[in-house]
């Protein structure tokens, strides 16, 4: 069985949102028992020129809503960027992967070369399919959730590698 354009996007994107969303839950827990506010999580930042916490968990939606709708040539919904709470957060993430869960794998299907145009201005970039979610879909995302990951750490919520990883589907090879 050969890797689809289907296999190496869907699955990632859904898998990212939810280990993202997992770590939303482990972030609140942590705040409730520590008395902090958790609007201080949602709005931390690793460095002043930085996405908050909020912020992370939109690109990362942003880059699998619309890598989805890149990929099959179709219109991705648009969520505004107003998420202050921690359920708004995973709701953004349960929001993305419903959306996600609606793109047929055969939708995906002949399209690994058709061009893909993404960006704007100076970043506007075109990609065939396959490099699109190789060098550009998937390693953003992974920026992103890793950066979620970091804030929340630095915050000093106890997650660890294996939370960044999540649970594995335990499908042989």
């Amino acid at each position: 069985m050969s890797l689809t354009l289907y296999d190496a996007s869907v699955p990632v994107f859904t898998r990212g949102l939810t280990i993202l969303s997992t770590l939303l839950d482990k972030a609140e827990a942590h705040a409730s028992e520590t008395g902090a506010a958790p609007e201080s999580y949602i709005e931390a930042r690793l460095a002043p020129d930085m996405l908050t916490l909020a912020g992370q968990v939109q690109r990362a939606s942003d880059t699998a809503k619309f890598g989805g709708a890149r990929l099959t040539g179709t219109q991705a919904p648009s969520f505004a960027d107003t998420e202050t709470t921690f359920d708004q957060l995973r709701a953004r993430c349960a929001d993305t992967i419903a959306y996600l869960g609606t793109l047929p794998p055969d939708a995906f299907a002949g399209r690994e070369t058709q061009a893909v145009t993404f960006g704007g201005g100076a970043f506007q970039q075109t990609l065939s399919a396959d490099r699109y979610v190789l060098q550009f879909a998937l390693p953003n995302l992974f920026f992103h959730v890793t950066t979620a990951y970091d804030i929340l750490r630095h915050r000093g919520v106890p997650v660890g590698k294996r939370d960044y990883l999540g649970p594995f589907d335990g499908a042989s090879a």
